[in-house]
């Protein structure tokens, strides 16, 4: 898209919206919300502003409302100020950009191969061969992608259920990287309708992964090895997050690593580690991430400054790990703003708000403060 500076002067307004528009609108809610003022075009974006008092729960008047103004090609906005219920009249109807499964399936295809040589690099290759085969890479490639998978089907399937319009799952291939990927994200293509949507999207990815993601990470325990830290090396050490430290103690009797030994993870193991450090990222409390949409599912507005707080820790563990000075910006950068729902009156229901502890509650298990680390022994 090329953009150009303008020197003309600004557009005209929006137009006002005919009267008797403003008849149908106030009918459309009339059986759930008592009107007690209206005000014209308060801003180029939004037609007409009634305030008064919901009649229903506000889930419920969304629903009806939202099919209502919809019909009439306008998108409805509840939101409370000053003590009233305030719904919007905003111009237009959300429609929902088409799919590009071509380029899904392309991005899928490029991180296989990606995260298959990756799994290559971590086997031993055969006497007289620079590389294994690519087969040998398989077991690493297919135990993270189905965790990175099934973590983005979980966001797509319930946002679906809730009507909420999503892109499909697109993967981030990373050749020259360590483990191949990025990861992988689906877009909303809407606002959530609410924050118990927005919670229950947003916590369905982290969760169906995590399922995953630690049968995963026990079958590859039970494939590794303990064995001694050869001296005079320098190697890359995974960090260890509560999760993983009690998997490894339950699984080897013992705290990894101490006494001058470590368990040497199988390719699946990595998998499983990986899988536990890309969720436990995801749920940083922060901007755009999963964990961001809880928090402010949660906390409302003031999950803002909560993320400024995060931005500030990152940074501080930047010290210890460089990589947090990377999320640092990403999230200053792209990750400030949540997703504000569109019916921003209904507040969490207790099932919901169980759902979120819970999900903090793992975040603090699986966080890994230093992810890798280099050490010589």
């Amino acid at each position: 898209m090329k953009f150009t500076r303008s020197t003309s002067s600004p557009p005209p307004p929006e137009p006002p919206i005919p009267e008797w528009d403003i008849v149908r609108l106030r009918e459309a809610v009339g059986d759930v919300f008592a009107v007690s003022d209206v005000t014209m075009n308060p801003s180029p974006r939004v037609a007409l502003q009634l305030r008064g008092r919901l009649l229903v729960p506000a889930h419920q008047a969304y629903e009806q409302v939202s099919s209502r103004f919809r019909d009439l090609g306008y998108t409805p906005l509840f939101q409370r100020e000053d003590g009233n219920d305030v719904i919007l009249a905003v111009r237009g109807v959300i429609q929902a950009t088409p799919s590009r499964p071509w380029l899904a399936a392309l991005l899928f295809l490029a991180t296989v191969a990606s995260v298959v040589f990756a799994g290559m690099q971590m086997v031993e290759p055969p006497p007289g061969h620079l590389l294994p085969s690519p087969l040998a890479g398989l077991p690493f490639a297919v135990s993270l992608l189905s965790i990175l998978l099934v973590h983005e089907l979980g966001h797509y399937f319930v946002a679906r259920a809730y009507g909420v319009p999503v892109s499909l799952p697109y993967f981030i291939p990373m050749p020259i990287s360590l483990f191949g990927t990025m990861g992988a994200f689906i877009r909303m293509k809407a606002p959530p309708t609410n924050r118990r949507v927005l919670v229950s999207i947003a916590a369905a990815g982290p969760l169906a992964g995590l399922m995953l993601a630690i049968p995963i990470l026990i079958i590859g325990l039970l494939l590794s090895e303990v064995t001694p830290l050869p001296t005079g090396e320098l190697l890359l050490m995974e960090g260890n997050s509560l999760l993983y430290l009690g998997l490894k103690f339950l699984i080897f009797g013992r705290v990894l690593p101490s006494g001058g030994v470590d368990v040497m993870l199988h390719p699946i193991a990595m998998a499983g580690w990986v899988g536990l450090l890309v969720t436990g990222l995801n749920l940083i409390p922060a901007g755009q991430l999963d964990g961001g949409h809880i928090v402010y599912a949660l906390l409302g507005e003031r999950a803002r400054w909560l993320t400024w707080l995060i931005i500030g820790a990152m940074l501080v563990l930047g010290f210890v790990w460089d990589g947090w000075f990377l999320w640092a910006g990403l999230i200053f950068v792209f990750g400030r703003r949540p997703a504000a729902p569109l019916d921003a009156i209904t507040t969490l229901d207790r099932p919901r708000q169980v759902l979120a502890v819970l999900v903090i509650i793992v975040f603090i298990l699986i966080f890994t403060p230093v992810p890798l680390v280099a050490q010589q022994f």
